[in-house]
């Protein structure tokens, strides 16, 4: 199924039993920010981009370290080294993803970025043969079509249900969303457009372990349906305000059943109320300091890619 009609969607996900697989990644992969600095192509439509001279690569670099060394301690997690030529790969969840539904083997996503800059991470041999020739998983390359589809930077997915969020931008458009929905074989994807210059759902919404979500109305074209996703998590449906989601509130991770990641700056923002809401949903808030990284647009959400 697949629709821009929330409530159909939701009639439809309300029947849908927790048992389409694991909520949580098995374990994670990042790749380093090597050659770290401003990629102008990708600025064209990331606001939240600073200026050069805001980079900072060694700042950057060590805290990129203190983020690998944080999560390694949760599960496993693989760092493949980054390439000057691409200075925005320290975000690999854009362009690589994985899937395990129950029936179905596991497989790798290979994403269709929107710019050419990007498109160059794609034909990375070294993360393909990790996955296909390491782990054994299924290709499944979506990056020579012409449809944009930045995966789970544009599709938010409740993995213990099977839900994929589309948010459609300049980065994934209708057909890209339907080809990832296919390519991660969801149950029910929702199609809804962001709010002008929005570029990716995980800046705008985040689902966490499948038994809460971030929710952020003001990066919706259509604040009903930001309301409509956090109704169907009930009292774990937050709402975040327009602050929190400059912060990058909205762009966390559940890497483990309890423990939310997100940047430090992301925690600083939150407001009292948020904390509340999360505690009672049983989550406790781990953090690391990106404010480098966060000068290239995205925060730790978008450093992490998940195994499943």
């Amino acid at each position: 199924m697949i629709t821009r009609d929330p409530h159909a969607f939701f009639e439809h996900a309300r029947d849908l039993a927790p048992d389409f697989g694991s909520a949580i990644a098995r374990a994670a992969f990042l790749v380093a920010p090597d050659g770290f600095a401003r990629a102008e192509q990708s600025a064209g439509d990331n606001r939240y981009m600073a200026q050069a001279q805001a980079f900072d690569a060694g700042r950057a670099g060590a805290q990129h370290r203190a983020l690998h060394q944080a999560l390694s301690q949760v599960l496993p997690t693989v760092c493949f080294a980054g390439d000057p030529e691409t200075p925005d790969a320290l975000f690999p969840n854009n362009v690589f993803a994985t899937a395990r539904a129950a029936d179905a083997a596991p497989r790798y996503l290979v994403g269709r970025m929107r710019h050419p800059v990007r498109q160059r991470e794609a034909a990375r041999s070294d993360i393909r043969r990790f996955f296909e020739d390491v782990l054994g998983y299924e290709e499944v390359d979506l990056s020579q079509q012409p449809h944009p589809c930045e995966l789970t930077g544009a599709m938010v997915i409740d993995r213990s249900r099977g839900l994929g969020y589309a948010g459609l931008s300049e980065r994934c458009d209708e057909r890209g969303a339907a080809l990832m929905h296919r390519a991660f074989g969801l149950r029910a994807t929702l199609l809804f457009d962001l709010a002008q210059g929005e570029y990716h759902t995980n800046v705008v919404l985040a689902v966490l372990a499948g038994r809460a979500a971030l929710v952020s109305p003001a990066g919706f074209a259509d604040p009903a349906v930001a309301a409509a996703i956090a109704g169907f998590y009930g009292s774990r449906g937050i709402v975040l305000d327009a602050a929190e989601q400059a912060a990058f509130a909205a762009n966390a991770i559940a890497l483990s059943t309890y423990t939310l990641w997100m940047s430090a700056g992301a925690a600083r923002a939150l407001r009292d109320e948020t904390r509340q809401a999360l505690a009672s949903a049983g989550f406790a808030v781990a953090t690391v300091e990106l404010d480098a990284i966060e000068a290239a647009g995205g925060s730790l959400r978008c450093c992490v890619g998940e195994v499943f």
